[in-house]
């Protein structure tokens, strides 16, 4: 057994995979790389690494739809390691469920601290490992399982991304949230694409929650301050 997490790396260029990966291991973690999309998602059966770095341009996939895949069906981080600089490109990744987007070419140490920050745990977090599900307004969200369970009954899974949000809201209820202390909670590269990105994912939550878009009754905005999580919570 050992403690150290499992970076699964997908990128396709074997310089920039062996240089990530003994950058990696030399900082502590254990990394499993691959070439190709496919060897990827048939190692994913067998391995439940802790994040994936994930390269765009993909010789047998497109790594975007990739992306979405992992973040709906995996509980890992996900980070993009991409060429692409178009502020396009870095928003339609996390909006797509990406956690975080690194642009090519990349510091090492950068790709160390931008990883170290996704697998960091929330403050809250830390006061005891049984805090792992907490329930609210008839819901029960699972943060083992990434889910969330409806009154009744009904399972839905989040993504990695989503649960981090929707943790933060769990932790901090009837508290407003700006999006400075937002960034400073979840972490990011801030600006215009952590912006949509932490938009769309407070609109995929008030989906699976059930919410009335034009007024939901859980997570309110309070325009131009933030956000508001209204809700008593257990935590068990």
């Amino acid at each position: 057994m050992t403690d150290k997490p499992l970076i699964a790396i997908l990128e396709d260029e074997p310089g920039i995979r062996r240089i990530m990966s003994e950058t990696l291991e030399a900082a502590g973690f254990r990394t499993q790389c691959f070439a190709r999309a496919t060897e990827f998602e048939a190692a994913l059966r067998h391995i439940t690494p802790d994040a994936c770095l994930v390269d765009l341009g993909l010789p047998d996939r497109d790594g975007l739809a990739l992306v979405h895949r992992l973040a709906t069906e995996s509980g890992a981080a996900i980070i993009i390691v991409s060429g692409r600089t178009q502020v396009q490109d870095r928003v339609t990744g996390l909006e797509l469920g990406a956690d975080d987007y690194i642009i090519k070419p990349f510091e090492p140490a950068e790709l160390i601290a931008r990883l170290r920050a996704r697998l960091r745990r929330p403050p809250a977090q830390t006061r005891a490992d049984q805090r792992n599900r907490a329930s609210f307004a008839g819901w029960t969200a699972d943060f083992d399982q990434y889910a969330l369970i409806s009154p009744d009954g009904a399972e839905t899974p989040m993504s990695h991304a989503e649960a981090e949000v929707l943790r933060m809201f769990l932790d901090n209820p009837r508290r407003l949230i700006s999006r400075a202390q937002m960034l400073e909670i979840l972490g990011g590269a801030g600006g215009e694409s952590f912006d949509r990105a932490m938009d769309v994912r407070i609109s995929r939550l008030r989906s699976k929650l059930g919410e009335d878009p034009k007024n939901p009754q859980l997570i309110k905005t309070i325009y131009g301050a933030g956000y508001i999580f209204l809700a008593e919570i257990g935590w068990s």
